[in-house]
């Protein structure tokens, strides 16, 4: 007790008296025997912002099948004296939960809505709402509430209906949000309270940005979400780099954004100005029809003008250059990065325009190099720096940017151990033989869980300002091999064939090795050692990532290993739809065990609110718990207990007169 009693003496500040510890005791024992919240795990998002908020909203599928359970005329968990509603009543009260603000104004546009409407609206939402409050105590629910409505929401979840005693108490209330014009913002209040106890904790394992024209839209949700942690892949390391003012960073992403039509999320979702780029672009590039730079329009609604469509190209081509150009740079300033061979400018011959890539000689496909000085391949013409600092300006500045980046970093990781699962994006490196392979960050050779924590600093001290000057821009550097380094742990491929892919015909080149992680991750006894390494715990532990999509179309099982590795990248974004088969997963983990659902494309919002469609997904279950996981099994139940004898022991402090009440 003597050694515990400076920690005792802060921990009375927050428990002052008896009656304060054996309160929270007692809360505390009680949580622990509750169901186990559920968890959400999502990957490789790119950008696809009305597919993954609606995902969000439905919860998977969660609520859908929870009105069916509880609304259809022969539903397991329909209450005695509760009217049940068709399949398109459904439908329409799924879409009213999932975007309220939305379907009640098409509601009021198509008619005058009634005090039957609303009372019977109402009534049904606190049935939803009330079954998904049942895994939490009172005062989480409470604190889930929005404050303007707590007490009255608090009332009608907590009120029995079929008490004759209070049902006209739960009618007055109802009558009197009615009554006071209120109804339409009370609606609104539930549905957010019931996607929010939908989902406890929502774990996004990397890719948020690129290729989907929305990724702004999602960081500004993941923001403000309530229980977040995201494990970073190498598109978000990317943006990070590029807001951190690695310039070769900002060339791929500009890049990216002009190959797959989004420079809306550049322009208009971050205020980056790309008009010196345009106007760069026009002047070396004007009488260039950059045919191997045209863009790859994702965009539903239809491709742009020519004009655009060759400006946009001429663009393409200008960053690419220049991209081409910092990254040769780079490779050269850090041989330890063993990526001298992404200095393929300097492999051109530009007068026979060819290229040696792996010791073969091929033709280029485009061989018009305006900016390229043969003797200093990668050096940056004087226009070229002066159009790199203008726009570094602009993604240093960018408000918005630098919001969602540090929400990056403060709910991020490269790795992250909970419940017996680790999350990471990509892989951890291993050898042939399965073993950790050990990589060079920096002179130092580490591997596993040495190396993804090394990284994490590095990263970290890209921003933080007691670093030194050098330090930040040895770290603002190492971005760059985090995108794209063979041994990253966010990438792990032998190359990123970018410059092949652009100027090479023969299909060879284009290849991306895969490291042995992936060549190997159908091994059980690959992936324990893995898991026993990271020190993961618990009968069914898991590793789950993404960053490789599963060709669910052609067969591919994302559930490997004996169930040991759960891959969940199914292809949100709408350019790996015909790759992946299907339109992403999400594999949840309640406390009856994991199941993955697999989801259809996503039509649009506006079909979502106006006709009730919704995604369609499909459930594949991993593992079913032979009993109902609880609190107490789980991570946060470990954390709960230790509070408990810190309690109990602070107790005692009390009782024997170590610490005095107040």
């Amino acid at each position: 007790m003597q050694e515990d009693l400076r920690y005792l003496q802060l921990l009375s500040r927050e428990f002052p008296n008896i009656p304060a510890v054996t309160t929270e005791l007692i809360n505390l024992q009680a949580i622990l025997h509750l169901p186990k919240p559920t968890e959400h795990f999502v990957a490789d998002l790119h950008g696809e912002h009305e597919a993954f908020l609606h995902v969000l909203r439905n919860a998977s599928g969660r609520i859908k099948r929870r009105v069916t359970d509880i609304f259809s005329p022969e539903g397991p968990l329909r209450p005695e004296g509760v009217e049940p509603l068709t399949e398109e009543e459904q439908h329409d009260f799924c879409s009213l939960i999932y975007y309220p603000e939305q379907k009640l104004e098409l509601l009021h546009q198509q008619t005058e809505l009634d005090d039957a409407f609303y009372y019977r609206t109402l009534y049904n939402l606190v049935l939803i709402c009330r079954n998904f409050s049942l895994k939490y105590t009172r005062s989480k629910v409470r604190k889930s509430l929005p404050e303007e409505y707590a007490y009255i929401i608090e009332e009608l979840l907590h009120e029995r209906i079929d008490d004759a005693n209070k049902h006209a108490y739960y009618e007055a209330i109802i009558s009197a949000i009615i009554e006071t014009r209120r109804a339409d913002h009370f609606i609104v209040a539930i549905c957010n309270v019931i996607q929010r106890l939908a989902v406890e904790r929502l774990h996004i394992l990397g890719d948020i940005f690129d290729r989907g024209p929305g990724a702004h839209l999602i960081m500004d949700h993941l923001c403000e979400y309530h229980h977040l942690d995201i494990q970073w892949g190498n598109h978000d390391i990317l943006w990070m780099g590029a807001a951190a003012g690695n310039m070769c960073c900002i060339a791929t992403v500009i890049r990216l954004s002009l190959r797959y039509g989004n420079s809306a999320v550049l322009e208009d979702g971050y205020g980056i100005n790309l008009i010196p780029l345009a106007t760069f672009a026009l002047d070396t590039y004007g009488q260039d029809e950059c045919l191997r730079f045209q863009p790859h329009y994702l965009r539903r609604e239809g491709q742009p003008a020519e004009k655009q469509r060759l400006l946009d190209a001429r663009m393409h081509k200008a960053i690419s250059i220049i991209e081409f150009k910092l990254t040769g740079q780079l490779a050269r300033k850090y041989p330890e990065w063993n990526m001298a061979d992404r200095d393929l400018l300097s492999c051109c011959d530009f007068t026979r325009g060819t290229v040696v890539v792996d010791g073969k000689e091929h033709e280029l496909l485009d061989k018009n190099f305006p900016t390229v000085d043969s003797a200093a391949p990668c050096r940056l013409t004087q226009e070229e720096e002066a159009l790199m600092k203008s726009i570094c300006r602009s993604f240093r500045m960018s408000e918005r940017l630098q919001r969602h980046i540090n929400c990056i970093l403060s709910h991020g990781s490269m790795y992250k151990i909970t419940n017996g699962n680790l999350l990471f994006h990509a892989s951890t490196p291993i050898n042939a033989d399965g073993s950790l392979k050990k990589v060079s960050v920096f002179g130092d050779l580490l591997s596993g869980r040495k190396l993804m924590d090394r990284v994490e600093q590095i990263v970290r001290m890209a921003y933080d300002w007691s670093a030194t000057s050098d330090e930040r821009r040895v770290s603002r550097d190492y971005f760059t091999y985090l995108w794209c380094g063979p041994d990253s742990p966010l990438f792990d491929k032998g190359k990123m064939t970018t410059f092949e892919r652009y100027f090479i015909a023969d299909k060879r080149t284009h290849e991306e090795p895969k490291g042995f992680y992936y060549l190997l991750r159908d091994n059980p006894d690959v992936i324990d050692g893995i898991l026993d390494h990271f020190e993961v715990k618990g009968p069914q532990r898991h590793i789950i990532n993404g960053h490789v999509p599963v060709h669910a179309s052609s067969g591919e099982n994302p559930v490997k290993a004996d169930g040991r590795l759960l891959v969940i990248d199914g292809g949100f974004a709408e350019a790996y739809h015909n790759t992946t088969g299907i339109a992403g997963y999400t594999l949840v983990y309640h406390s009856k065990g994991f199941y993955l659902a697999a989801h259809e494309p996503f039509t649009s919002t506006a079909d979502a609110v106006a006709k009730g469609t919704d995604i369609i997904s499909t459930r594949q279950i991993i593992e079913r718990s032979d009993h109902r996981i609880l609190v107490d099994e789980t991570e946060r139940g470990a954390e709960m207990r230790m509070q408990i004898d810190d309690l109990r022991r602070l107790l005692t402090a009390y009782r024997k007169g170590y610490i005095k009440e107040h």
